[in-house]
C-alpha cells in the first residue's frame, strides 16, 4: 500500500443493504412510536438515530463469501468414445418427407 492512501471499503452486496434499509425504517419508526415525540428536534434526532443504526449494521454484517468449488479433473482423451453418427445421403434424411 502506498504511504498516505486510504484503504477503500468494499461495496455492500445486496443483503447488507436489505438488512441495514430494513433497520432504518422499522427502528426509526419504533423510536418515534416509543417516544410520542412530536417536535421536529425530537424527529431530526430519532431520524439520524435510526440513519446511524443501519449505517452500523450494514458495516458491520458479514458479507458472504463463497466457498471454492472443487475442480474435478477431466478425463484423458483416450478414454472417452463417442460414437459416430452415420448420415445417409438418401431421401429418408430429408426433413417433411
Amino acid at each position: 500500500m502506498l504511504r498516505g492512501t486510504v484503504p477503500v471499503m468494499p461495496r455492500p452486496n445486496a443483503a447488507q443493504l436489505a438488512y441495514g434499509s430494513a433497520t432504518v425504517v422499522f427502528s426509526t419508526v419504533a423510536l418515534l412510536l416509543l417516544s410520542r415525540t412530536t417536535t421536529p428536534l425530537g424527529i431530526v434526532v430519532i431520524s439520524a438515530a435510526g440513519l446511524l443504526l443501519g449505517l452500523l449494521v450494514t458495516v458491520t454484517m458479514p458479507a458472504h463469501r463463497r466457498a471454492p468449488v472443487p475442480v474435478t479433473p477431466l478425463p484423458r482423451n483416450d478414454e472417452i468414445r463417442v460414437p459416430a453418427v452415420r448420415v445417409g445421403a438418401g431421401a429418408d434424411t430429408r426433413i417433411g418427407s
